[in-house]
């Protein structure tokens, strides 16, 4: 079971946002002359919509996933079991 916190966290910060934009636009209350409620409603309903993308894009799969393995003789990947040897003896 794999549990991505990026959906809950996305739709709690999205839901909050829509309600406090609207409540922004209906009431005229309003701080130093601007209307904070719609502001924050909007950056949270953004921020929760990047949460809700992040969600739902799928990354770079495991390459050991499948029973299949990276191979060791790249170069850079020791094999298993010996040392890590570098390219040029004089660059250590």
């Amino acid at each position: 079971m794999h549990l991505d916190l990026r959906y809950p966290i996305g739709l709690l910060l999205t839901l909050y946002g829509v309600i406090l934009a609207i409540q922004g636009l209906t009431a005229e209350a309003k701080v130093l002359g601007l209307n904070v409620n719609l502001y924050w409603g909007a950056a949270m309903t953004v921020c929760g919509l990047i949460a809700l993308y992040f969600a739902t894009v799928r990354l770079k799969p495991d390459p050991t996933v499948g029973g299949v393995k990276p191979d060791p003789t790249v170069r850079g990947v020791p094999p298993s079991g010996g040392p890590a040897t570098p390219e040029h003896e004089d660059a250590v």
